[in-house]
């Protein structure tokens, strides 16, 4: 039998036409994200061969996309630690260590990740190397702290009793009020180094590029099914 099209009624095409909008506007979204991922992504790989800057030059730079490699003079708050638990990294579960550094100019105090400790045992908080004491110099990547996402319950580090606290998030608002003091919002990210006791990698704790293609890809197909099914619905053989 012949097809012929059968005129929709104009709820069903507003219907798909929001769909098709829907999908297509996640779509295009995700392949946004994808292109910010990238110069994130390069912004990291270009670090290490960087010439270090002082901490004061790296806190006046005007591009919030780039994450310069700082030298800072100072010591660390030893009374004021704490600990990420539950990551992962490269298969291996464990937890990521910070600590409050001060400079020795006198600059607002800064968090810094020390890096990650595999555990041993599951389920069981891996032992944390102790921190330096005296004078001392660093070389860190000044960067955004690890998007801690939604929490609820607010601060819980002032609940704790036993340093260092721990904490599935890291939020510099929250050590800052649990420190009682101005923190930068950035933190610094140390340089690898051996013999440490810490894994420290630079990259972003973020989705690759590759997953946001992915989304695009489902996003985008969505919208050609909403239209193919709209297209067959109303593109159908004649009855008798």
């Amino acid at each position: 039998m012949d097809r012929r099209w059968h005129t929709p009624r104009p709820f069903a095409v507003l219907l798909t036409l929001i769909g098709v909008a829907a999908f297509v506007w996640l779509g295009r979204w995700q392949v946004h994200r994808a292109g910010e991922k990238e110069q994130l992504f390069a912004a990291y790989a270009g670090a290490a061969s960087q010439t270090p800057v002082t901490l004061e030059a790296a806190r006046s730079m005007t591009d919030a996309t780039r994450y310069p490699l700082v030298r800072v003079h100072g010591h660390y708050d030893t009374t004021h630690t704490y600990v990420l638990d539950d990551q992962a990294r490269e298969g291996s579960v464990g937890s990521i260590a910070y600590a409050i550094f001060e400079p020795a100019d006198g600059s607002n105090a800064i968090v810094v990740e020390r890096g990650f400790v595999a555990g041993k045992v599951r389920g069981e908080a891996p032992p944390i190397p102790p921190l330096p004491t005296g004078e001392l110099e660093i070389t860190a990547l000044y960067t955004p702290p690890p998007g801690s996402g939604l929490h609820l319950g607010g601060n819980a580090l002032p609940r704790q009793t036993a340093w260092p606290k721990r904490s599935i998030y890291l939020d510099v608002d929250d050590v800052a009020a649990d420190a009682g003091r101005w923190l930068d919002e950035r933190i610094l990210k140390l340089a690898p180094e051996q013999g440490s006791g810490f894994v420290r990698v630079w990259r972003p704790d973020v989705f690759p590029p590759e997953r946001h293609r992915a989304y695009a890809f489902t996003w985008f197909t969505l919208a050609a099914v909403v239209a193919a099914v709209f297209v067959g619905m109303h593109w159908r053989k004649q009855t008798k």
